[in-house]
């Protein structure tokens, strides 16, 4: 099959749908080539919580937004400032973020957000993820993150797909891009039904996610280990489109060596590309206990910052530990406030037990060492300093590493062992861009009708990741890019 229309966006998720929904509007004919069949589509996007970090000046702010809720009525949600994104950003990568990129990331979060609402997406905020209650009763947000899609990746996903359709925009589910035209833009595919053909078109953009799904490319990048790390998403992402680019011109940019890495049940049967419980097998509670090793041993500060600033980074912490697994320890205080649809999931992995020694020899690790390192933990615990989970409290313990904030003791049975492991998420390189997701060659000039958006887009990302940032970056760069193909 050879035909031709004005635009080519390769990948189905939240990126590549923003930038149909921006090519469509403006008259073009926009075709959509979705690698999986309609039981495997939506990338990477249908398994998140839905979570989008955006600017804004509170809640009065972003309320249009918003579906009806009564508990906005009791709600605080302090204003998040481009300049708070702004820093936030520079934190957690430690600089190494594009600054170009970063800006109109933050300048055009909430505007983009309001494009795709006005699109049919909806939007609510994220109490079970992002709210603790305070002594007055009211849900006080923290970490800069309130906003997520309604029905999550599963909501998202099937609110861009409607936008798409009723935009007129053709999404051919189940086929893989091959190849980009050497002669011009366009692609070569393949479909599960074995056909082979060629698009030819104005422009392709290019939205079809990382390398994490590949195994190989994962130990050549980001080093060995990693082939031992679970997919948490789509098992669909697997570099192709990233070696077509780079075959064609293009060039890499960004941290190819590090990603986006959680905490990820270790023990649950078949814990990758779970349609059904998408992001459940997260386990992101550790801030309100402890973690340790196969040698009963702590090895990071499970307090040093909000869990949003965190999350991402401590896949690889755990993946560098024996065997690659770790447990996060929890006592009868701090077990009710963890995330239900996390650590009540059913099937969830746990062991319990009335002592610590007990849960010593159901997770097989030395029962004196880790009394040992509970023992140290509590004694070092700063009890004079008041605890607040909606800040960061400063109640520390004074252990080697220390816990910066959050420090509980753990002293009331029954105690709770969750067996994590690394479960890897995206990729943080990608490809060199402009700020308008033109695809750059070694000269730093645009490669003919080549655009790129979502993890592809090499540069906004490196060693860490400020929770919700991804789908906005999504979003925002692919709307940049549609605007233009």
């Amino acid at each position: 099959m050879h035909e031709e229309t004005d635009v080519v966006v390769i990948g189905g998720g939240n990126a590549g749908f923003s930038a149909a929904h921006a090519a469509a509007e403006r008259g073009r004919r926009v075709l959509l080539l979705e690698k999986g069949d309609p039981g495997l589509a939506g990338g990477n996007s249908y398994f998140t919580a839905g979570a989008v970090r955006i600017a804004h000046d509170g809640l009065a702010d972003v309320a249009d937004l918003l579906d009806p809720d009564d508990r906005h009525a009791v709600t605080v949600l302090p204003p998040y400032p481009a300049e708070a994104f702004l820093a936030d950003m520079a934190k957690v990568t430690e600089g190494r973020n594009d600054p170009d990129l970063t800006e109109v990331l933050v300048a055009e979060s909430q505007d983009t957000l309001r494009w795709l609402h006005g699109k049919g997406l909806r939007y609510r905020l994220m109490y079970e993820r992002q709210a603790y209650p305070d002594a007055q009763g009211r849900q006080v947000f923290w970490g800069g993150l309130a906003v997520g899609s309604t029905g999550g990746g599963k909501g998202l996903v099937e609110q861009h797909t409607a936008a798409a359709q009723k935009a007129g925009v053709e999404i051919r589910y189940g086929t893989r891009a091959l190849d980009l035209l050497p002669d011009g833009p366009g692609v070569t595919w393949t479909d599960s039904a074995g056909r082979t053909g060629t698009v030819r078109a104005e422009s392709v953009v290019l939205a079809a996610g990382g390398f994490e799904a590949d195994a190989d490319l994962r130990r050549r990048h980001l080093g060995e280990g990693w082939e031992r790390a679970k997919v948490r998403g789509t098992p669909l992402n697997t570099g192709d489109m990233l070696t077509a680019a780079l075959a064609a011109g293009a060039v890499p940019h960004g941290d190819w060596g590090t990603c986006h890495s959680v905490a990820w049940d270790a023990w649950f049967p078949g814990n990758e590309g779970d349609r059904e419980l998408t992001n459940q097998l997260t386990r992101s509670g550790y801030p309100l206990g402890i973690v340790v090793n196969k040698r009963g041993e702590r090895f990071l500060d499970e307090g040093s910052d909000f869990r949003n600033y965190t999350y991402a980074k401590y896949g690889a912490r755990i993946l560098a530990q024996p065997d690659g697994v770790a447990f996060q320890l929890f006592d009868a205080t701090t077990r009710p406030q963890l995330r239900t649809e996390e650590y009540d999931m059913p099937g969830a992995s746990v062991v319990t037990g009335a002592t610590l020694a007990e849960v010593a020899a159901g997770i097989g690790v030395d029962a004196g060492a880790l009394i040992r390192t509970v023992e140290e933990f509590n004694a070092g615990v700063r009890r004079d300093v008041p605890l607040d989970l909606a800040v960061k409290d400063g109640r520390a313990a004074d252990v080697d590493p220390p816990k910066s904030n959050w420090a509980i003791p753990l002293e009331t049975a029954p105690y709770y062992a969750f067996p994590v492991t690394c479960g890897i998420t995206f990729t943080f390189g990608g490809l060199h861009a402009d700020t308008s997701g033109r695809v750059l060659d070694a000269d730093g000039t645009p490669l003919p009708g080549l655009f790129v958006c979502g993890e592809m887009l090499g540069g906004l990302f490196s060693g860490n990741y400020p929770g919700g940032s991804g789908l906005t970056a999504g979003a925002v760069f692919g709307r940049r890019a549609g605007s233009l193909a």
